[in-house]
């Protein structure tokens, strides 16, 4: 596990991790300039750190979980602060905390119940965390300029947001029963 801690990949996820509460502080502090700075310098870490598990043939257990948490905390802690301070609805972050904490309730029982124990990303909910990504930049972006490309891109970010948050949640819901509908056939026909 310490070893595994030492890997580079993983240090710059755990940096990632650190930049969290200067964020934070910078968008309470309305300096949303370094803000931005801060998101983007975190979504380089996110890119470098597979770049380098690849590369430096440093791909670890540790990562495959540590990256995927960075990232949601990173963007959940963003939608939570921009609602906070008022510059994204909070309806829409909640619809988004919602979907994530549905699909991690789901997911946890299944595999708890070993009713399924694959549980596979989809094309919709990749989509969503693209949208998501672009969004909070865009967001801040409008804090600091009013150029009219950034307050386009601001609302159709949002609006993208909320119609992939809602289609990748239904498409979830039902690729999940079709998964538990094969595998109670599968285990039928095998009985």
């Amino acid at each position: 596990m310490i070893s595994q801690l030492r890997a580079a990949p993983n240090l710059l996820t755990l940096m990632r991790l650190i930049f969290i509460p200067f964020a934070v502080i910078a968008v309470l502090a309305n300096r949303y300039g370094l803000a931005l700075g801060i998101f983007v310098a975190a979504g380089v870490t996110d890119g470098l750190d597979g770049l380098l598990a690849r590369l430096l043939k440093q791909k670890t257990v540790l990562g495959q979980y540590l990256d995927p948490i960075a990232d949601k905390l990173l963007l959940s802690t963003m939608f939570l602060m921009l609602a906070s301070t008022h510059k994204i609805r909070w309806w829409i972050t909640v619809l988004v905390f919602s979907r994530d904490i549905i699909i991690v309730i789901v997911c946890s029982l299944l595999y708890a119940t070993g009713a399924l124990k694959v549980f596979r990303p989809s094309i919709f909910g990749k989509a969503n965390t693209a949208a998501q990504i672009i969004t909070i930049p865009l967001v801040m972006l409008h804090e600091i300029s009013n150029a009219r490309w950034i307050e386009l891109g601001k609302r159709w970010g949002i609006n993208a947001t909320i119609a992939l948050t809602i289609i990748s949640g239904v498409h979830y819901v039902v690729q999940v029963a079709f998964d538990l509908r094969s595998a109670n056939s599968n285990a039928e026909a095998g009985t």
